[in-house]
């Protein structure tokens, strides 16, 4: 994996409506992560029947390994021009990037995406070809560690319309609050969060379109590893500890046994931090070298509750529990490696551990994470 990718999204829906006419997608597979937006003609509910629509079409035919022209083509003949506003019933951007970091970019009757690299952007190359009687462009290039790419509909260079701004905030203006942006070094998902909330200023409060934005910005992989339980043989209570320690990126061990053998065979000191402890989940620890040190099967239990009810990581990162804080460090995560102990635990259920544990590695990879396992 050459690349991550963080990717943020905010929406605000058009004055009077409960629903978002705009829809955004994310698909990610082991070979590419796809992200599709989508703008549907008009606003409500028919709008966004219509956007949906757009962004499950191409998700789905991308994931399931078709190629981008034929997308493109059966968008095409699958959503007519209004007779009478001769638009588009549904406007789109498709991006595809492969963990390579190659990336496609394809847009129809969208305002261009933005191409950039920490505080300056970068020149796009975009063709422009005729499919089905409809004016698509499209660009290839490579995206690269600190590079960002920002997708936004209509509605947010329309904000102001009329209003705190009588031309509406333009490409250029956008263009420009994104450089703002981009210095700060935000998460993706603070970063379209703060331009949506620019837009909704600008709307007064009262938007006058569905504004979407999807933020995607690449990182160097994300790696993670996890020493959960100690080893079914003493023995190897060395080799597992030197695993973790010589492993690459975060750290992390979970129980407190196999916590006091990290200690032992490292000659370091645990630390409690009782300040961490909530109803739920016992506190945290400190060992010097390692970056999270939890309970284990109950926390690693609440973790999982956590991830599956999409708890959002802004959340999660605000807390201070152990259950909080080992979830958060799994979902940023590119690529997570247990390193599982075996031994019993007369006072717990072996059993019942083994098979949080399996659920857990089952949902971060159908999160599209890369995860690895071993067992001693």
């Amino acid at each position: 994996m050459k690349i991550s990718l963080d990717i943020g999204r905010a929406q605000l829906s058009k004055a009077g409506e409960e629903l978002c006419g705009d829809s955004i997608e994310v698909v990610k597979t082991r070979s590419s992560t796809i992200v599709v937006l989508s703008d549907g003609l008009g606003s409500g509910v028919k709008a966004n029947i219509l956007s949906s629509l757009t962004t499950k079409t191409a998700a789905t035919m991308l994931r399931m390994g078709g190629e981008i022209e034929e997308v493109i083509e059966t968008l095409a003949q699958t959503l007519p021009t209004c007779r009478v506003r001769k638009l588009a019933y549904s406007t789109f951007s498709i991006l595809q990037v492969m963990a390579s970091g190659r990336a496609y970019l394809v847009e129809y009757d969208n305002p261009e995406a933005f191409l950039g690299h920490g505080e300056q952007l970068k020149e796009v190359s975009r063709n422009r070809r005729i499919i089905n009687d409809k004016d698509v462009s499209e660009a290839f290039f490579e995206l690269q560690e600190g590079d960002w790419l920002v997708l936004i509909s209509d509605g947010v260079v329309h904000a102001g319309i009329g209003g705190v701004l009588s031309q509406g905030w333009g490409w250029q203006g956008v263009r420009g609050f994104l450089l703002e942006l981009a210095a700060k070094n935000l998460d993706a998902a603070v970063w379209a969060r703060e331009l949506i909330e620019r837009c909704r200023q600008l709307y007064a409060g009262r938007p006058g379109d569905d504004a979407s934005v999807v933020v995607v910005r690449a990182l160097c992989p994300r790696q993670v590893t996890v020493l959960i339980g100690p080893p079914a043989d003493r023995s190897l209570d060395a080799l597992v500890v030197g695993k973790l320690v010589h492993s690459p990126g975060t750290k992390v061990v979970c129980g407190g046994t196999t916590a006091s053998i990290v200690a032992r065979v490292l000659g370091r000191k645990i630390e409690v931090d009782l300040s961490t402890r909530s109803d739920r989940v016992p506190p945290v620890g400190f060992i010097s070298g390692i970056d999270l040190v939890t309970e284990g099967t109950l926390t690693v239990l609440y973790a999982l509750e956590h991830l599956r009810q999409d708890v959002p990581l802004e959340t999660l990162q605000k807390a201070r529990d152990g259950a909080s804080r080992l979830a958060a460090t799994l979902l940023r995560a590119d690529w997570v490696h247990f390193i599982v102990g075996l031994a019993v635990n007369p006072a717990a259920a072996g059993g019942y551990k083994r098979q949080t544990i399996e659920r857990l590695i089952d949902l971060l990879r159908h999160m599209g994470k890369e995860v690895t396992a071993e067992y001693h």
